[in-house]
């Protein structure tokens, strides 16, 4: 009988810790503190971030680090970034860009002209937010509606101050007024490259010198091009070609050992080689598109609805072991060099 009990008084024991589990609120994701205000909600999830770059060289690479230094210190210094570079490859640009926008990016930066179409084509009918830099024309790449007003939830800066090109046609001429033909080595296939070739020619006529064109579809097929110019023209220019520019060091070759005079579309080429180059800061151009990002993260404004941004400073960069493996003598002509305020680089860049 007592064993009867006993064992009775267990299982009332038992049924009444069931019961009072089964009265036990629900956990929810705000719970009570111990004083009984409520804790704060768990942490959101992470900005997801996308970085499309076309190929990789200096100038791209340095607009990259820019944006994410901006992202940093703003706020986002634990976003989740996911960095795609397609090497040079347009099917790998679009496919890409598509897996960008299948994955739903809380932004996404487009690095180079080629990057930025794809992208916007890739996000057309979302609301995902694009940020390009390092591109050319925006307008004539058909990226924006307009440079005050971009629209298609996309913004960003362009990497061409509007006097970039005019000034190097004339800084070519008044460093060599012998020069009557210039090498200019670009891929066509690149729209940037187009627009860039096309503003170079007209200003090339204005000075009394013609263009002699060379294309190359590839970074394999550089070399070539620069040994094709042998002979043919006075001095090479490499405008802001991402495949030219990617092979650079192979174009520097053939301008020492036939010493030509090799000039650039941009400041990181004359660091990598490149005698003399007009050029923005590419690292400050994706910190301020980088500034861009963080107003359309935190609410502050839409892609679409803010204007497109230009480089505000343009200097000129000499290399001056370049200028010696080129055959210049820049004590020769230091009196004009020094009227830019040039910023001088000692060594090549290796």
């Amino acid at each position: 009988m007592k064993q009867r009990v006993h064992a009775l008084g267990v299982w009332m024991l038992l049924v009444c810790f069931a019961l009072a589990a089964c009265g036990a609120p629900a956990s929810s994701d705000k719970q009570q503190s111990e004083s009984g205000g409520e804790t704060a909600s768990p942490a959101k999830e992470k900005v997801k971030i996308g970085i499309t770059q076309v190929i990789e060289h200096p100038a791209l690479d340095a607009a990259r680090e820019g944006f994410i230094k901006a992202l940093k210190e703003n706020g986002f210094a634990d976003a989740d970034i996911d960095y795609q570079s397609a090497q040079g490859d347009p099917s790998t640009v679009a496919s890409i860009a598509q897996k960008f926008a299948a994955d739903k990016k809380d932004a996404i930066l487009a690095i180079s002209t080629p990057s930025a179409q794809a992208m916007v084509k890739a996000t057309q009918g979302t609301d995902i937010p694009v940020f390009f830099t390092a591109i050319t024309d925006p307008l004539s790449a058909k990226l924006v509606d307009s440079l005050e007003k971009p629209g298609k939830n996309i913004t960003g800066y362009s990497d061409t101050h509007p006097e970039t090109i005019h000034k190097l046609i004339q800084l070519i001429k008044e460093l060599k007024p012998d020069a009557k033909k210039v090498g200019i080595i670009y891929n066509s296939g690149e729209a940037n490259s187009v627009v860039n070739v096309e503003n170079a020619k007209k200003a090339l006529t204005k000075n009394g010198m013609q263009a002699v064109e060379v294309n190359a579809s590839n970074t394999t097929e550089v070399k070539q091009a620069a040994e094709s110019l042998v002979g043919k023209a006075d001095v090479i220019y490499v405008p802001k070609d991402n495949t030219a520019v990617a092979a650079l060091k192979t174009i520097v070759q053939v301008a020492e050992k036939h010493k030509i005079p090799l000039f650039t579309g941009e400041m990181d080429s004359v660091r990598n080689g490149g005698f003399a180059g007009f050029g923005a800061d590419y690292k400050d151009l994706g910190y301020q598109t980088g500034l861009m990002a963080v107003k359309v993260l935190k609410g502050e404004a839409k892609a679409g609805d803010l204007p497109v941004g230009f480089p505000k400073e343009l200097k000129l960069g000499i290399n001056k072991e370049a200028a010696a493996n080129e055959g210049i003598d820049l004590e020769k002509i230091k009196p004009i060099i020094e009227k830019y305020n040039p910023v001088y680089f000692e060594k090549t860049e290796k």
